[in-house]
């Protein structure tokens, strides 16, 4: 009898069989431009990923993903864990194929998550007890554990169990915390049997540049095909993250991708490339796109005010992106007044489209030798 293939599962099956190849393609200073091979194809450094929390970028479709220049989203452990499970899209025929998407994914372990979830958790050395945001039913998530849970979702980058610590905090608590953010890597790569997925670990220690460092060592002695810093966003005054990083950037593996987790603005992204980082990605482009908050070239500005009400310019004349080329402010702000869906989908489109293209842009900067001063351009700007 004839073996019955699924037509759809060439589109998403892995495209590599030797998925962790980074090679810096060129430097201007500390900032540099790279590219990272994965399962499902390459990855073209500095880059912005996407957020698809729950399967879903909100309000795009996978093919305006592409359209727009996306090569890489993100999905979570916690959330896809809570629901639909990990097994359900497994059974599914993985992440890829649930959601349409054939480029590479990274699916964060669900470390931060659980930390918001402040007193509906309980965390010890194997793992962390908590309530489901959403009915109160009791799971408990190890590193082995998550570890099953992105390897059942079948991402291309995994990212190690971690702790978060809020600030501020005791130093005693942070090395404590960092500690077993160490102890959990190590029972993560043992737990990691699918070899179609790259394993990242997380530097933690705070705002602390002593144990910022001493958490690098630790990570960095677990030999993984690339490392990110952790613990931002979690209420620290941003000027200090920003004098983290460019402190400790450049001291992560030269040989290995480098990923600063949940940051940030158009200004955090130049900076922080600027410091030696490869990988972004942050809520923000479309969180604060569905509420009428729109970044352009010009400068951030909110559709909703009263003074685009009959303005009949494109929101950015140096964008490219579906929504400039074909709207209005006068017609954006009337969507985002009248509570229309649209308003979402074309804000979207406009606010990620224009932080790819700043990665893209910031990429050419430093492949064309003029990275300072196309620095220097955003900063004045974005400031």
């Amino acid at each position: 009898m004839e073996e019955i293939v699924n037509p759809t599962q060439a589109k998403f099956a892995p495209i590599t069989d030797a998925p962790g190849k980074f090679t810096v393609e060129a430097t201007a200073g500390k900032a540099r431009a790279a590219k990272l091979e994965t399962a499902h194809g390459p990855v073209e450094t500095p880059v912005f990923m996407p957020v698809g929390t729950k399967a879903t970028v909100k309000a795009m479709l996978p093919e305006e993903l592409k359209d727009i220049g996306a090569q890489i989203i993100l999905g979570n452990t916690y959330h896809l864990h809570l629901r639909p499970t990990s097994e359900l899209i497994k059974s599914q025929g993985g992440l890829h194929q649930f959601m349409n998407w054939d480029g590479p994914i990274l699916t964060d372990s669900g470390g931060f998550q659980v930390f918001s979830l402040s007193g509906l958790r309980k965390i010890n050395e194997e793992g962390v007890e908590f309530k489901s945001h959403i009915d109160g039913a009791k799971f408990f998530m190890s590193p082995e554990s998550s570890m099953e849970i992105q390897m059942n979702l079948g991402s291309d980058i995994i990212m190690a169990f971690d702790e978060c610590v809020e600030y501020p905090a005791e130093k005693s608590r942070i090395k404590e915390s960092m500690d077993m953010t160490h102890r959990w890597l190590e029972r993560c790569k043992a737990a990691m049997t699918r070899k179609e997925s790259l394993l990242f670990g997380i530097v933690q220690g705070g705002l602390d540049i002593e144990l910022r460092r001493e958490s690098l060592k630790q990570i960095t002695s677990v030999d993984l095909p690339g490392y990110a810093l952790g613990g931002f966003s979690v209420g620290e005054p941003i000027h200090l993250m920003h004098d983290l990083v460019k402190e400790m950037g450049h001291e992560m593996p030269e040989e290995k991708p480098r990923y600063l987790m949940g940051v940030g603005t158009p200004l955090d992204l130049i900076l922080m490339v600027d410091a030696g980082i490869d990988m972004f990605d942050c809520v923000m482009p479309t969180r604060v796109a569905r509420n009428g908050t729109l970044y352009t070239w010009q400068g951030k500005i909110s559709i909703k005010r009263s003074e685009y009400k009959n303005d009949p310019s494109p929101l950015d004349p140096e964008c490219e992106c579906y929504t400039c080329k074909n709207y209005s402010k006068a017609y954006l702000r009337h969507l985002f007044v009248a509570g229309e869906i649209l308003s979402s989908r074309l804000n979207t489109i406009h606010n990620l489209h224009f932080y790819l293209h700043l990665m893209k842009k910031a990429r050419k900067a430093i492949q064309d030798g003029v990275w300072e001063s196309f620095r220097d351009h955003c900063l004045a700007r974005f400031s």
